[in-house]
C-alpha cells in the first residue's frame, strides 16, 4: 500500500513555518505519521520544490490541465486518485489504507477513574488521594468518582468473599491436609493439637 501527496507550492508542508502556523497543515502532517506507523508507504511531494513528480504521473499532469493549482492536494492510493482540492481527514486515509480506524475513549479523565477503583481495590489511602485530586484537576464529577469508588468496592467485595467461599468448601467438605497447610505442624502443636486436628496456622 502507497499513498502519494501531491502538495500545492508553499514553502513546507509542516504548517509550522511563516508568520502563522496552519493548523490543518499540522493536522495532516501527524495524520501521514500516523499512517506510516501503521506499516503504510507515505510519500509527499511539493509543487514549487519537486516538480518532476507532477510532470512525471500522469494522472496528477492530467488534473493539472483540467482543473490547474485547484486539484491540488491531490491524493493518490496505489496509482488510483482519491481525493482531491483539500486535505482528508485520518478517517479517510485508514479507509483508504484498508485500515480499522477505532477511536479510543480512554481519555486522562477515563485514566484517573480507573485508577480511582484500584485505589479503593487496593485499599491504597495515598494512591486514592493523589488521583482524587488529579480528577478533580480534570474536571471530574463528584457523581463519575463515585461510581468509580463503587466498581472498586465491587471487585475488592468480590474477591474477599471468593476466599471465604474457598475457606467455607475446604473445610466443609474435607480437612486441610497437614502437608499443604501455609504454615504446618510447629514443635509445640505438634504434640498438643487435638485429634484430628493438625497444629497448622487453622488449627
Amino acid at each position: 500500500m502507497k499513498i502519494e501527496v501531491f502538495d500545492p507550492p508553499m514553502c513546507c508542508s509542516t504548517g509550522v513555518c511563516g508568520p502563522a502556523i496552519d493548523p490543518e497543515l499540522v493536522r495532516f502532517a501527524a495524520d501521514l505519521e500516523w499512517l506510516t506507523q501503521q506499516g503504510v508507504t507515505v510519500e509527499r511531494f511539493n509543487l514549487s520544490q519537486q516538480p518532476a513528480p507532477f510532470a512525471s504521473t500522469p494522472l496528477v499532469k492530467e488534473a493539472l490541465a483540467k482543473d490547474g493549482l485547484g486539484c491540488l492536494p491531490l491524493i493518490v492510493v496505489d496509482g488510483v486518485a482519491r481525493h482531491q482540492a483539500s486535505y482528508p481527514t485520518r478517517e479517510m486515509l485508514a479507509t483508504y489504507a484498508g485500515l480499522d480506524l477505532r477511536p479510543s475513549i480512554f481519555t486522562a479523565a477515563v485514566g484517573e477513574l480507573v485508577a480511582i477503583g484500584a485505589a479503593i481495590a487496593a485499599n491504597c489511602e495515598v494512591c486514592f488521594k493523589h488521583h482524587y485530586n488529579e480528577a478533580r484537576k480534570l474536571g471530574v464529577s463528584n457523581e463519575d468518582m463515585c461510581l468509580a469508588v463503587e466498581t472498586g468496592h465491587a471487585v475488592k467485595n468480590r474477591s474477599d468473599r471468593s476466599v471465604v467461599e474457598l475457606a467455607d468448601r475446604y473445610l466443609s467438605v474435607e480437612p486441610i491436609p497437614t502437608s499443604s497447610g501455609c504454615c504446618g505442624p510447629t514443635p509445640e502443636s505438634a504434640g498438643s493439637a487435638p485429634a484430628g486436628r493438625p497444629g497448622t496456622c487453622c488449627g
